[in-house]
């Protein structure tokens, strides 16, 4: 949680409250991880709830609340829905996540979710383990108020806020801005990922065409769940990332929707990538089966010629191990070391001949 100027809250003229004020000041609970005003892009200075927070910004008239959370309960964000009149359908959604990628529109509120993807350390990865780690981003956006609702470990937004707060005249394009930069920032991530992806699959591509070696199934249909878990987050995104593009709403600045363009170009070049890796995973796949076949009918190659070697001296051993009276060479005196001599010559002939045909 980033370190909040301790200064009290702020009254509605913008003056610090007095000690002795009836007020008394809420603390940032901890399922809030900021809250922030911002009149003409830059931050008011102090400590926020969220009550006082957006009756500071109506009472201006200018400006706009943003509202970071990480997975509150019910209960908990009841009382930001009351306040800011959020739709209960979408709090019911940012409450329980588990969402597919969309874009909602509540009366004067936009209801986006946006799926987080980090990729996994090599260092820190099983043979079980998820490569791709997944969260979930809701953002409510409203005329003067902007609310992030982050579900997961990663994908924190805290960098996002010190660097639009750095940029002022970004920050004064409104709501709009901040939901700009939550998208992109996302899709940055989505980039991040695949180019990961991309490293891994060539080191699995140059295995699997690399002569005389053992390849693991396995680690391939891994990268192949996970490639399908990463087109789950990115392609149903690419619709709401066009509405925002093409003005869907007026709480989108003029201003604002350039930048989504450029955000839905990162998103459309992601959504390629991603279908190239999940055809050339399937490519590899059947190489890999391919070559296990091979290695197995090498191998059933190589233990069928052991056991015509073996067979050689089973068989003599077979037929003088019968103890029948009359048999050739039974009385000879070098009957038993020619006999040896004759399955030594017949195994060295037969390996001999696998050896030429490699079959050894």
């Amino acid at each position: 949680m980033p370190n909040l100027p301790s200064l009290g809250l702020r009254n509605r003229t913008g003056r610090a409250a007095q000690p002795a004020a009836t007020r008394a000041p809420a603390p940032v609970s901890a399922y809030v991880v900021d809250c922030g005003v911002y009149v003409d892009g830059h931050r008011l200075e102090g400590t926020w709830n969220h009550a006082d927070a957006i009756e500071e910004v109506r009472g201006r008239g200018t400006g706009f609340v943003w509202i970071g959370l990480h997975e509150p309960t019910e209960e908990q964000i009841n009382g930001i829905a009351e306040t800011f009149g959020l739709h209960e359908l979408a709090v019911e959604d940012a409450v329980h996540a588990h969402q597919r990628p969309k874009l909602e529109r509540y009366d004067n509120t936009l209801f986006m979710v946006l799926k987080t993807v980090r990729y996994a350390d090599t260092e820190t990865r099983t043979a079980t383990s998820e490569i791709v780690d997944t969260g979930e981003l809701m953002v409510f956006l409203g005329r003067d108020f902007v609310i992030t609702v982050r579900h997961g470990k990663h994908a924190e937004l805290g960098e996002l806020r010190c660097r639009l707060e750095q940029d002022p005249e970004q920050l004064a394009l409104g709501p709009s801005a901040v939901l700009h930069g939550v998208a992109d920032t996302v899709v940055d991530n989505y980039l991040d990922v695949t180019e990961a992806i991309q490293d891994d699959i060539d080191e699995i591509e140059a295995e699997v065409f690399e002569p005389r070696t053992k390849i693991d199934a396995e680690q391939i249909y891994l990268m192949k769940r996970e490639v399908m878990e990463l087109r789950r987050a990115v392609q149903p995104l690419s619709k709401p990332m066009q509405r925002l593009a093409e003005g869907y709403t007026p709480m989108i600045a003029e201003d604002v929707r350039s930048y989504f363009r450029n955000v839905e170009d990162h998103l459309a070049r992601v959504s390629e990538m991603v279908g190239s890796f999940d055809e050339l995973l399937t490519t590899l796949v059947d190489a890999t089966l391919a070559k296990i076949t091979l290695q197995q009918n090498t191998d059933m190659r190589k233990i069928s010629a052991w056991v015509a070697i073996i067979s050689t001296p089973t068989m003599i051993a077979g037929i003088y191990g019968m103890n029948f009276d009359f048999m050739p060479e039974t009385g000879w005196k070098f009957g038993y070391p020619m006999v040896m001599v004759v399955m030594l010559v017949a195994c060295i002939v037969l390996f001999k001949i696998f050896r030429k045909n490699k079959w050894l």
